[in-house]
């Protein structure tokens, strides 16, 4: 009964509707999916653009967990460098179901002026916290056609994806691949905005760029595993 809970509660949020909260004790930090692997000690650095500035975004995967509603979430780092500065500071937090689904649990994310000092927060949220939910970020079986809401705080985190191909072609420094998966993103409080994400099995995020809107790129260019 229990597994049939959690697939009905995983289905519901993949058509987006009904809740999108996901059964609490069926839950680990080790998220292991074969298109998003978050492997502690794992980082990946990317480079491109953003608001005109030359970017280099670096993505840690670290040891430490926390617990969110529940669900023991890994602890991942970005830091965002424009024109070589430190311009924000983000740290993620994900969780991945016994189904094989990896849930976003949120976010705490800085913006920065030029000293360091924090500008402002926008954009933070935690799963239970004043009407946050957590929400899919990549589903066990991804299929063409499938969507769904990644996260939610309302008028600050909405974004959605849908799955496009699996055999979409890639090429970047980091990784390359002729069956790469490719989903698009959007929110409803961008609504002149659509990204493409690119996604290498056993590798994870290679390559996003913005097909609509503002000029935005970021691609892989290495993957370092530590320990």
């Amino acid at each position: 009964m229990k597994k049939l809970i959690a697939s009905l509660a995983v289905a519901a949020a993949l058509a987006g509707c009904g809740s999108s909260e996901p059964a609490k004790p069926r839950f680990s930090h080790t998220v292991d999916h074969p298109w998003f692997p978050l492997t502690p000690g794992t980082t990946f650095t990317y480079r491109g653009v953003k608001d005109g500035k030359p970017s280099r975004d670096v993505v840690t995967v670290g040891h430490a967990t926390k617990s969110i509603q529940g669900a023991p979430c890994t602890v991942v780092t970005d830091l965002l460098y424009l024109s070589g500065k430190l311009e924000e500071r983000t740290t993620d937090w994900y969780a991945q179901d016994a189904a094989g689904n990896v849930w976003y649990y949120g976010e705490a994310t800085a913006e920065l002026y030029p000293d360091g000092r924090v500008k402002n927060t926008t954009g933070s949220w935690q799963a239970g916290v004043h009407g946050a939910r957590a929400g899919i970020y990549m589903p066990a079986d991804p299929r063409v056609g499938a969507s769904a809401r990644q996260e939610y705080f309302r008028g600050q985190a909405e974004d959605h994806f849908r799955v496009k191909s699996l055999s979409a072609h890639v090429r970047t420094p980091g990784a390359s691949s002729s069956s790469a998966l490719l989903t698009e993103e959007w929110t409803p409080l961008e609504p002149g905005v659509l990204d493409h994400k690119y996604y290498v099995r056993g590798v994870g995020t290679v390559l996003e760029q913005a097909v609509k809107g503002p000029a935005e790129r970021n691609t892989l260019v290495s993957v370092r595993r530590g320990g």
